[in-house]
């Protein structure tokens, strides 16, 4: 049938992940670092998404595509252990109160509320700092400083250094380092800052530490994009850390 489905432009979409909890049914998803419509019968068309894309990626067009199906979007999220709550009832569903429902669920994935139970060692561990320079703020950082010359550097998701317990010894030591928010802060402007410090100081390796949350998968896209613009061929690799502070994964893009 022809009728109004979701459409991300995947040549501005970032990742940053803004999307994703604004779609109740759970139809978009961050996959290879870009949002993506899972399936057409998990999209109602009605666009709640819309106006969440800090780069006006997702709009709502008219193609062919399988009917909504309510009963499958059931199944599905209760595959991921969420439940649809709100009854859409095709014709008679709101698009504010879809927005309504939304909210009340709450924000971002990276946002959701966790309390993190540790067990309590008797033993003090002191941890002396790594950090060889200063700023670290990526915003502040000059690309001509002296520091990045050369150097190992590390691109951190400002909160990977508080997931991650022994983040100065595994990541900082040795490396100049560099941190942001992608999903606060201007992901394009970190592209751009990134491609000036990786073309003008000839870095020995590029390392990026990030969470495991959708929005902290812009600071390793904008990495690679920096990377790419400053004609270097340098891989660049990427930790993801989760929010209990163990690392998931290594790899190279």
């Amino acid at each position: 049938m022809i009728r109004k489905i979701v459409h991300i432009d995947e040549e501005k979409c970032n990742g940053c992940g803004l999307c994703i909890p604004n779609c109740v049914e759970g139809a978009l998803q961050i996959i290879d670092g870009k949002a993506k419509l899972v399936s057409d019968t998990y999209c109602d068309g009605l666009g709640a998404c819309l106006g969440h894309c800090p780069q006006d990626a997702i709009t709502i067009i008219e193609r062919e595509a399988d009917e909504f199906d309510e009963k499958a979007v059931e199944e599905y999220l209760k595959s991921m252990g969420r439940t649809l709550e709100h009854s859409h009832g095709h014709n008679q569903h709101n698009h504010n109160e879809h927005h309504a429902h939304h909210h009340h669920m709450g924000g971002c994935p990276g946002s959701m509320m966790r309390q993190i139970n540790r067990e309590v060692k008797d033993e003090k561990v002191t941890v002396s700092s790594k950090l060889r320079q200063w700023p670290v703020q990526l915003a502040l950082v000059s690309p001509q400083a002296p520091y990045f010359y050369r150097a190992d550097l590390l691109i951190a998701a400002d909160c990977a250094a508080y997931a991650y317990g022994n983040f100065h010894n595994d990541f900082i030591k040795d490396r100049t380092v560099v941190v942001g928010c992608p999903k606060l802060d201007d992901n394009e402007y970190y592209t751009k800052k990134l491609a000036e410090i990786i073309k003008n100081n000839d870095l020995e390796s590029i390392t990026v530490t990030r969470m495991e949350v959708p929005c902290c998968s812009g600071i390793a896209m904008a990495a690679r994009m920096a990377r790419d613009m400053a004609g270097v061929n340098i891989p660049v690799k990427v930790v993801t850390i989760s929010a209990e502070g163990e690392i998931i994964s290594r790899e190279y893009v």
